[in-house]
């Protein structure tokens, strides 16, 4: 699958783009360079067997090992010490990148319950922030194994700071945006 979404870009869309863009090189044409999967796990302080449940859904919903992600500061309030794994995280580029993005797009945000297209927002340099509130959208979770639905952020950072290419890049990728 992750070939399907990659020679779409690299023969048609890119070129696409670059007229689209009115870029003179093809060089210029923005591109995803990864994309970030992140998940916080608020039980992990009290309870270590969740976090590596986690680890393992994220796991196999990326086809890539990830890692434990540290608590930075001590917060007295939520029983937190600095140092303590809070959440997982795994970095995607190239091939997975390519492979996650196409089941991201194509199967688990349309199964999401009365999905009306995602926000069109951007960070402001060319990079988008995706917010899933249920895990459970994409088809390799368990259902058995997962007695709790987490929330998943997915960071896709492109090699342009202007987000109008950004954008321009994710719908030509097939990206379901909210219609205004």
């Amino acid at each position: 699958m992750s070939i399907r979404l990659e020679e779409m870009y690299k023969k048609d869309i890119r070129e696409n783009l670059k007229k689209e863009l009115g870029l003179k090189n093809i060089m210029q044409v923005p591109y995803i360079k990864k994309i970030v999967v992140n998940i916080g796990v608020k039980d992990a302080v009290s309870d270590s067997k969740s976090l590596n449940l986690a680890k393992e859904v994220i796991d196999q919903v990326t086809g890539q090992s990830s890692v434990k992600t540290k608590a930075k500061k001590s917060i007295a309030g939520f029983k937190l010490r600095e140092g303590m794994p809070i959440g997982v995280m795994v970095t995607l580029r190239k091939k997975k990148m390519y492979e996650f993005l196409d089941r991201l797009i194509n199967l688990a945000l349309p199964r999401t319950r009365d999905f009306q297209g995602v926000t069109t927002k951007f960070d402001g340099h060319g990079n988008y922030n995706l917010g899933i509130v249920d895990w459970m959208i994409f088809p390799e979770v368990d259902y058995e194994k997962v007695e709790i639905s987490r929330g998943v952020n997915v960071t896709i950072e492109t090699s342009t700071s202007k987000d109008e290419e950004a954008r321009a890049l994710l719908k030509s990728l097939n990206m379901p945006f909210q219609k205004n």
